[in-house]
């Protein structure tokens, strides 16, 4: 155990070094340290912290991994009302307001111009230098307190960088879901097959809501700061504002100008309607602001706006053309996905040719036949989606569309489960889009890493024979790979080295790139974690699977059927031969104390102090071991709030200890 005063200036120290080295990555893109250094750093504070509690701050770099459970979300009074803007879509409009602050000030003023970011807005409050509450707009006079999750954003200060400052201030802006990490959570729920979120707007919103921050914590939100505000602030200008929340370290969006007149403005909404698409995120329009503070104060505010603002919000670009064709796309999981061919159409700077049509449901909403003329828009930006019929265009005799009944790869007859939209080719082992997409998967980042080999390389490796499923790739010979097209020497090289590197890829990640359906990243770490190794999770029936934390009916029958299949379990067993990790590589644990030695515990329900994966992290610290199923074994079952009431009555049938949290905290407090 480490001196009391060491351990408080290392906690010191290490929290200094670590809110240096984010504020240079999040501001500054600059890496001065690896992510694991940095990761090492952290779990050295982490470990100390929890030995030495009382020397653990409100703006610890340890509150950026989550945790923390909130229940309910407060609601909090605005001290200055998050009032909406005014919007127009109309330049003329534009015109007619500039006149008015031209009319309301009868003196020189200038405009600040900044991005409409499609995100979700937040106020973070500072009392002496320190992130103390963040509060979401709400209904702009109150909203609700997500101070726990907005710590888990990494851009986020949890202390501002230098020291002239004043003892209270809001930082307001707008949380968002980068366009990127969007897209990856969404690739992610599309292999487990969870419904995919609808936008980024919409998921940033649902995230600050989730009640656990680690979950949070894992999201990646990020946010951009365009607001400083509070009482008897040192600035006359928005600008300076704004030069402030920069030099305490804020994330401020580098793409706000200073505009001299309303031709300005313009200029500034002309270049940012062709520039947008090349940002992280979406924006939907221009806020222009009156730059001087006084000069904001003289045309003051309606009874919901401000006089000295306005969002010049951009028309959502559409087009139309005609549908030439219906074809449909066969996903790595069977799912079948209609595309519309689209006579070609410039839109938001691009062709566009196809636009994806969900399932059958949404061709009968829209009542969509081929030769029909449609309006297309790009939702989010992104992707294209047909959005109309013009029925006064409709060619006489057109026929509704018959949506296929056999799969458009292998002749197989779809199937379509009850209550749900989405048809599926059952053949999964015979299908050529579904074996492909299966040693895509597979060969992931995410999964195997395998590097060198993308969708070319595989279709080549399948139209050759030489790959059936992911076991064939560690069959492959140096002959193999150098007779496929475009392959040489060094090619072939890098594709044998990325396959060989793949036997050392931790088991969690070869199981995840297994593909059993509804087995995401996530769920299969917790597997992984639960069973240990292959073997063991192979043998486990339905009933030991469902006790595993967060693993529910669904998946546990999936993983039955999966090793049910003695197909799947000869290609367990190739790729054990070849020398994959089959077992999950246990961490070295920390050793804090030891008043759980040698007792088994349970843990179920809600914590206020503990996230889930924490408080077992403690019990392990403390020579605790954690299992998920009571039974004679159990020493204790560490009860949290909504605890299932079978698993009480099964504890008290069998003489478990049930203890509270804040009994928990006492057992290992007087270690």
């Amino acid at each position: 155990m480490a001196d009391k005063t060491e351990a408080k200036k290392r906690i010191a120290e290490l929290s200094e070094k670590l809110h240096y080295y984010n504020y240079k990555y999040y501001q500054e893109s600059i890496s001065e340290i690896s992510d694991y250094e940095f990761d090492m750093l952290l779990k050295e504070l982490i470990t100390l912290e929890e030995e030495f509690p009382e020397f653990k701050s409100p703006d610890s770099p340890s509150q950026r991994v989550g945790g923390t459970v909130t229940k309910q979300f407060d609601t909090v009074v605005h001290k200055i009302p998050m009032l909406s803007l005014g919007n127009t879509y109309s330049k003329e409009e534009l015109e007619d307001f500039d006149k008015r602050v031209a009319k309301g000030l009868d003196e020189p003023y200038e405009y600040f111009c900044e991005l409409k970011f499609d995100g979700v807005a937040i106020s973070l409050h500072y009392e002496r230098g320190s992130l103390v509450r963040a509060v979401t707009r709400g209904d702009g006079t109150k909203g609700d307190d997500i101070t726990n999750n907005a710590k888990t954003i990494r851009s986020i200060p949890l202390k501002i960088r230098g020291d002239n400052f004043p003892d209270y201030f809001e930082a307001r802006g707008e949380v968002f879901l980068p366009r990127e990490v969007f897209n990856e959570i969404n690739r992610e729920r599309e292999s487990e097959e969870k419904a995919l979120l609808a936008n980024p707007r919409n998921a940033a919103s649902g995230t600050l809501k989730m009640q656990d921050s680690a979950v949070v914590a894992k999201r990646k939100l990020d946010c951009y700061l365009y607001s400083y505000t509070g009482e008897d602030l040192p600035i006359n200008s928005h600008e300076e504002g704004i030069k402030q929340l920069e030099q305490f370290g804020f994330n401020v969006s580098q793409t706000y100008r200073k505009c001299e007149n309303i031709e300005e403005v313009f200029a500034f909404i002309n270049e940012w309607e062709k520039k947008k698409l090349a940002l992280p995120l979406d924006i939907d329009g221009i806020v222009i602001k009156v730059n001087s503070i006084p000069q904001q104060e003289q045309l003051g505010f309606t009874a919901k706006s401000p006089r000295w603002a306005i969002s010049y919000k951009y028309k959502a670009e559409s087009a139309t053309t005609v549908l030439n064709e219906i074809t449909y796309q066969v996903g790595r999981t069977g799912a079948v996905t209609p595309v519309a061919n689209l006579r070609p159409v410039l839109l938001a700077g691009t062709t566009v040719k196809r636009a994806s049509l969900h399932n059958a449901n949404e061709i009968a909403r829209l009542d969509l036949r081929v030769g029909d003329t449609v309006h297309v828009e790009k939702g989010g930006e992104i992707i294209p989606k047909i959005t109309a019929v013009d029925l006064t265009k409709r060619e006489v005799g057109s026929e509704a569309v018959d949506y296929i009944t056999e799969c458009p790869e292998c002749g197989t007859p779809l199937v379509r489960t009850e209550g749900e939209a989405v048809h599926y080719c059952p053949n999964v082992k015979g299908c050529p889009p579904q074996i492909k997409g299966t040693i895509s998967h597979f060969a992931q980042r995410k999964a195997a890493d395998i590097d060198s080999i993308g969708e070319r390389t595989i279709h080549l490796l399948y139209e050759k024979g030489l790959v059936r499923n992911i076991a064939d790739l560690y069959d492959l010979t140096y002959e193999d790979i150098y007779e496929l097209e475009g392959f040489k020497d060094l090619s072939t090289k890098n594709l044998l080295q990325g396959i060989e590197e793949s036997k050392k890829i931790p088991f969690e990640n070869i199981l995840f790139g297994l593909g059993i359906r509804f087995v995401g990243k996530t769920v299969a770490e917790k597997l992984a974690e639960y069973f240990k190794n292959i073997d063991n999770l192979a043998a486990a029936n339905y009933e030991q699977l469902i006790e595993v934390p967060e693993i529910g009916e669904r998946i546990a029958q999936s993983v039955v059927d999966y090793f049910k299949d003695l197909e799947n379990i000869d290609l367990i067993e190739r790729l054990k031969r070849a020398g994959l990790q089959m077992e999950i590589v246990e961490k070295q644990q920390v050793k804090v104390g030891n008043a759980l030695e040698g007792k088994s515990l349970v843990v179920s329900g809600v914590f206020h102090h503990f996230g889930r994966e924490e408080i077992k992290e403690v019990i392990k610290q403390h020579g605790g071991k954690v299992v998920s199923a009571i039974s004679g074994k159990v020493d204790i079952l560490v009860a949290g709030e909504n605890m299932g009431p079978a698993k009480k009555d099964k504890a008290e049938k069998l003489g478990v200890s049930i203890i509270s949290e804040e009994e928990f905290q006492s057992m290992i407090e007087q270690n």
